[in-house]
């Protein structure tokens, strides 16, 4: 850039971000992909994380989605320095309400030569188009800016109310992108474009850039599919400059697609789009961020789970990869289970309760009992876990009794051999077990089942995991023995018993 319309130099403390999402559905994954990089770069530079909200379409725009963006941000602990519910010097930090400060700049752009009327219709600059030989996706032919006095007033006396255009430079506008290098638009790559409608209401070309100027934001990082409006962002930027409301252009880095199956962009749509999807099934904040992080970004190329502090402390938006991110649910899942497995057990527990409650596993409010259970059960299920929402599949057998044990369907499908041989085997051997503890009970089994009947252990123990869990896949065997107690696990080994013959 020239030295009269300057790129920003800002590092360090220096560095200001922003995040701006339109309200106007569920957050989704790709929105906090990009929440999450512009937090990483103002915690790493040591700068400022703004966060406003774009709410200027009237018809698309809801207050539900707008307290779901802040929900999501918060759960996630995606915290921001200045913006929505925090303040700070570059208020309100919503579109909605900063239309005066629209409308001055607007009559600053028109005063000085920027903002030209233009009265054409579509099909009016299609037809001159055909008229003049032209294409007609080369759009609106930038007929319209020298236009006399009078034939405005022609137009006024027909009606018509001007819309607003850019004068684009006649020039080649050019950025170094933090993520994709060099990137240059030679002159007359597009016309002068729309900033305002008919009737004065500023579009969004005018207003994002306008509020990234005046809240002095350094570093614009964003998603790939914005990409094609950057060099009209910059020409607006020369415009700002001149007129003394922005100081600088900044840097820009488009941040890569997230791609479902195949090669088609994640939608809205998608189910693993969906954040709150994923917090219902039981994601934590910080398995989700990490993997997250892993949509364009790595720690390291052999450390794939990290915390959010590291990643903060390493991040460098220099370094995303500017190909296609493929969302990946199994590997998701297997990153949010490294980070379950990493909390402290008092930690899970907690977490673990609202789920149990959901699935009514415990009451609203649990007896100290229960919750005296649950931490004992936690170490148990933290090593086989991916998902908070697998907590009532494999603690529920916890918190009810023989008579109340639901059976799996796959779970009785399993059962092969002599069932009924290895269950009275099973209870002729616990009977007679003096001291109840883990490792009594699993002498007592692997005596009577595996040395006496010469079963294998799979065949010898899945009975019984059955008989006491209702599930195939449970937790530790011998240690929910033991949880259990004697006659609890006598009446479940018997009942099923009872159940198959």
């Amino acid at each position: 850039m020239s030295e009269r319309h300057p790129v920003t130099s800002a590092t360090g403390s220096d560095v200001r971000v922003r995040f701006c999402p339109s309200p106007t559905g569920l957050p989704h994954v790709g929105l906090v992909r990009t929440a999450l990089f512009n937090w990483a770069t103002a915690r790493h530079t040591g700068g400022t994380f703004v966060f406003r909200i774009e709410d200027t379409d009237a018809a698309r725009d809801s207050e539900q989605s707008y307290g779901q963006i802040v929900e999501a941000l918060t759960w996630l602990g995606l915290d921001w320095d200045e913006g929505i519910d925090v303040g700070g010097p570059d208020g309100p930090y919503r579109q909605s309400q900063r239309g005066e400060i629209y409308r001055d700049v607007i009559e600053r752009l028109t005063a000085s030569g920027h903002l030209y009327e233009s009265y054409l219709t579509a099909e009016e600059i299609e037809a001159r188009n055909r008229a003049e030989g032209r294409a007609v996706q080369q759009g609106y032919g930038n007929w319209e800016r020298d236009l006399t006095d009078a034939e405005k007033a022609a137009y006024r006396a027909e009606g018509r109310q001007p819309a607003l255009r850019l004068r684009v430079p006649d020039e080649d506008l050019s950025f170094d992108d933090l993520v994709r290098g060099p990137i240059t638009f030679p002159a007359g790559s597009f016309p002068d474009f729309v900033l305002v409608r008919p009737g004065g209401l500023p579009l969004y070309t005018l207003v994002n850039p306008v509020d990234d100027a005046l809240m002095r934001i350094t570093h614009v990082l964003r998603g790939e599919d914005l990409l094609p409006s950057t060099p009209r962002q910059i020409a607006l930027y020369h415009a700002l400059i001149d007129i003394g409301v922005a100081e600088w252009i900044p840097r820009f880095g488009h941040l890569p697609l997230v791609l479902g199956e195949g090669t088609k962009k994640l939608s809205k749509r998608d189910p693993e789009s969906n954040l709150f999807l994923h917090r219902e099934r039981g994601f934590i904040p910080e398995g989700l961020l990490n993997y997250l992080a892993l949509l364009g970004w790595s720690l390291a190329p052999d450390q794939d789970v990290f915390s959010r502090e590291q990643m903060a402390a390493a991040f460098d938006a220099g370094q995303v990869n500017p190909n296609p991110a493929h969302f990946d649910l199994r590997k998701a899942e297997s990153i949010n289970g490294d980070h379950i497995r990493l909390l402290d057990p008092a930690d899970l527990a907690a977490r673990m309760v609202p789920y149990l409650q959901l699935a009514d596993v415990l009451p609203e409010h649990p007896s100290e009992e229960q919750l005296a259970l649950l931490a004992e059960l936690t170490p148990l299920v933290q090593e086989r876990m991916q998902l908070l929402g697998q907590a009532p599949g494999l603690l529920g057998s916890f918190f009810t009794t023989a008579d109340g044990l639901v059976y799996e369907d796959e779970a009785l499908a399993s059962l092969k051999g002599d069932t009924a041989g290895v269950l009275a085997a099973a209870d002729e051997a616990l009977t007679g077990v003096g001291d109840w503890s883990t490792e009594s009970v699993q002498q007592a089994l692997q005596d009577a089942l595996v040395e006496r009947m010469g079963l294998k252990p799979r065949l010898a123990f899945g009975p019984v995991r059955v008989a006491t869990s209702g599930r195939r896949v449970s937790p530790p065997l011998f240690e929910s023995l033991a949880l259990l107690g004697r006659e609890e696990t006598l009446a479940r080994i018997r009942r099923l018993a009872a159940t198959l013959a």
